[in-house]
């Protein structure tokens, strides 16, 4: 796909900079170099750094991108040439993994398909990271809201793979950040004890004893942090070990029941080019197995790219599916306002329909591919976004017209939620199985509860064994998405 939501345009739902990150630093109106990039150090949506005698700002939270490197759809954006020369680098700390090895081994699930979803199906959804800033959704959205008593497993996403080593993503976020009594899953602040968790990671274990059949899954990589992967290849058994230690850390063991490898993609182009073989995957994916055994979940988010010599012919998928608990293939992003002037195109299409841009970029494309490669169907979930993608500048309805750029958004121009997107700009008709709406000179196209019954009527007849959807703070406060997911699947 030609870009992949989860890592990059949702990332700049930051807006508001945790204790671990880089001070926010605009630059100012004479043009002055703002302080010199790092690649050690942690930045957010807004903060500005210099690099070779030009300014940056970033769109959302990085670490370790090289500026001159990102290119139009990277996290920098080029503000231009600056005076003065940069200045000395920030001194915040970056955020370090820890070393601390488990003292005791964590019980383990179960990797049988589970019990407690609609007729033992999987439902399957990503919390975001950064989302407790910006977005101010956290873990006890998911009770307030119905959805956890839905799920089946959650994916935190993400961990990074820079330098081929498992790393944290966001300490403050994940481990740190204190929650007083009213905002914390179980109505108990967190305390600065020695050696207490705080943060997200906390907030999952407390959620875990109210719905014990919830498994969570951490994932590593996502759009921005797959480079790592790259190296990961180079020597699979020392990622493994760096997972392992990190994963099994005897501060929150209890909290993970799986890992997940997000790698876009391997032996092809995602926001860098890989090209260590085609049979990468399935050594990472093989690595990872051996080292957290068989009562452990391995998953993995995969391309949905269903065209002839596409992505998902480009690596040996099967070999490393095999491995596998569950594979997510992402059918979603297939079209979007990356191509400014269109055509406008649902970018979550079921089926192909006249006129679509592309062969192969639809959902059903990846998944008789991915039969063919020998994956099982019970192995396959089917992807669903929590919200839409648009553009400005359309005078015709249906789609396939042309367009003068991305529609607005609230994080990021060309996405929107679908809790906004529902009442903002109300459906105006379907084709290939998804929603689209025209509202004045925007088009956006969205999955509604309507489409998502059609799509897990699809998923069962499949014999897919669920769905799974990015990401929870899309949806309405009441869940409606997921509602209808699970109801779907019965």
């Amino acid at each position: 796909m030609k870009k992949s939501l989860r890592r990059a345009l949702w990332a700049g739902a930051i807006v508001a900079v945790a204790s671990a990150a880089v001070p926010m630093v605009q630059a100012s109106a004479a043009e002055a170099c703002a302080p010199a990039w790092s690649a050690s150090a942690v930045y957010v949506k807004d903060n500005s750094v210099s690099y070779q005698s030009k300014n940056y700002t970033a769109k959302w939270w990085t670490t370790n991108e090289n500026p001159s490197t990102s290119g139009q759809w990277g996290v920098w954006a080029d503000k231009g040439a600056c005076d003065g020369g940069p200045t000395t680098p920030p001194t915040t700390p970056p955020t370090t993994p820890p070393t601390t090895p488990p003292t005791t081994p964590p019980t383990t699930p179960p990797t049988t398909p589970p019990t407690n979803g609609p007729a033992g199906k999987a439902v399957v959804g990503y919390f975001a990271e950064w989302g407790v800033y910006g977005r101010n959704y956290h873990v006890k959205n998911l009770v307030t809201s119905g959805s956890a008593a839905k799920l089946t497993h959650i994916l935190y996403a993400f961990g990074n793979t820079t330098g081929g080593q498992c790393s944290i993503g966001d300490a403050y976020a994940d481990y740190d950040k204190a929650y007083t009594a009213a905002d914390s899953v179980d109505g108990v602040a967190d305390t600065w004890d020695t050696g207490a968790l705080r943060g997200s990671f906390n907030q999952l274990r407390k959620l875990k004893k109210l719905y014990p059949n919830i498994k969570v899954i951490w994932s590593f990589g996502g759009w921005t942090w797959s480079g790592g992967f790259t190296q990961a290849a180079q020597n699979p058994t020392a990622f493994a070990n760096s997972c392992y230690n990190l994963v099994k850390d005897s501060r929150w063991a209890d909290v993970f029941d799986g890992i997940d490898v997000d790698w876009e993609y391997p032996n092809a182009c995602g926001l860098t080019c890989d090209a260590s073989g085609p049979d990468s995957y399935n050594k990472v994916v093989s690595a990872l197995r051996t080292k957290f055994g068989q009562n452990f979940l391995v998953t993995s988010a995969i391309s949905a790219d269903g065209s002839n010599g596409g992505k998902l012919d480009a690596a040996d998928y099967a070999a490393g599916i095999a491995k596998l608990n569950y594979v997510f293939p992402m059918t979603y992003d297939y079209f979007g306002a990356f191509a400014a002037q269109g055509p406008t195109a649902p970018h979550s299409p079921l089926t192909s329909y006249a006129g679509i841009p592309q062969q192969g970029f639809w959902s059903d494309a990846a998944i008789q591919k991915l039969k063919s490669k020998g994956v099982p169907s019970s192995k396959m979930l089917l992807g669903i976004g929590f919200y839409g993608r648009g553009w400005t500048g359309v005078t015709q309805t249906a789609p396939g017209g042309t367009a003068t750029g991305a529609a607005p958004g609230t994080y990021e121009a060309g996405i929107e939620d679908y809790k906004v997107l529902k009442n903002s700009c109300p459906v105006s008709g379907t084709i290939a199985g998804t929603a689209y709406a025209k509202c004045g000179s925007n088009w956006w196209s969205y999955d509604t509860p309507s489409t998502i019954a059609g799509k897990m009527t699809y998923a069962k007849q499949q014999g897919l064994g669920g769905a799974f959807f990015w990401e929870f703070s899309g949806d309405t406060s009441n869940g409606e998405l997921i509602s209808a997911i699970s109801n779907g699947l019965k």
